[in-house]
């Protein structure tokens, strides 16, 4: 059965009330450490997002690989060599698409670098399954979309997509791994509908800081976060946008 990262949970559709309780109590079990990242986390999730276009993988695939690699460096003391980094983010990429039913284009990873045989990525597959007690059904904001969305009763689809945008945005973001996968998902929300829906804004906020399983403080810390992201986001491409300009004026000066 293929895994599904908006429904983690086999029977979630059918005992809703039972696994959304289960979703909050073992959420902490799928979270990495932020404190044990170094140059090499920056390295690998942009090792992962060229084979992600390189492959045309779908996001989904490249967010569980991300997750999958953040959780094994966190249990694990890893040296930082280049190439067992590539090995161990080629083995990730490798099991969150068999999670997916997708297939993974081993030459399109040699050409990124990911030079290596199906035994060796097999071998470190095995070492990653054992360090993460071979729970590969993460559990990640994204089930929790639904659950908040459906407490606000807001029908209007353009929220969940937004807010999923703001959350496969910022999964390269190390502060970000300090809160749990609810409180990422909440805070993308309220993030999302203060952006598209002003009126409908304090419904959403209100609803979820009124769950028991959130606390407010921390959700506003995330909040925080998610603006500054956004801000820095924006900065970077005006930034872009006036080089390009620059850029093309100075290539019609010389011509």
């Amino acid at each position: 059965m293929e895994f599904d990262l908006e429904d983690p949970l086999a029977n979630f559709k059918e005992q809703q009330n039972y696994t959304i309780s289960e979703l909050f109590a073992s959420e902490t079990n799928h979270m990495p450490s932020p404190n044990c990242f170094n140059s090499t986390h920056c390295e690998a999730i942009s090792l992962i997002f060229q084979v992600q276009l390189s492959c045309n993988l779908e996001p989904f695939v490249a967010y569980l690989a991300i997750n999958y690699f953040n959780r094994f460096m966190s249990r694990q003391e890893i040296p930082g060599k280049p190439w067992l980094i590539r090995l161990i983010v080629t083995s990730c990429l490798s099991l969150a698409s068999k999670m997916n039913s997708t297939h993974l284009s081993f030459s399109n990873l040699q050409r990124e670098g990911c030079k290596f045989d199906g035994e060796s990525i097999q071998k470190m597959e095995l070492v990653i399954l054992g360090a993460l007690d071979w729970r590969m059904r993460s559990i990640t904001p994204f089930p929790f979309l639904h659950f908040f969305i459906s407490l606000a009763e807001i029908k209007d689809q353009s929220l969940k997509e937004r807010a999923s945008e703001i959350i496969f945005n910022a999964h390269n973001e190390i502060k970000l791994l300090e809160y749990k996968p609810s409180t990422v998902a909440a805070a993308s929300l309220i993030y999302a509908s203060y952006e598209l829906f002003p009126q409908q804004y304090s419904i959403m906020r209100d609803t979820i800081t009124a769950c028991k399983h959130i606390d407010q403080e921390t959700l506003e810390k995330c909040v925080d976060l998610m603006q500054e992201m956004e801000r820095n986001e924006v900065k970077g491409l005006m930034k872009d946008r006036r080089f390009l300009s620059n850029e093309t004026s100075t290539k019609r000066q010389r011509i």
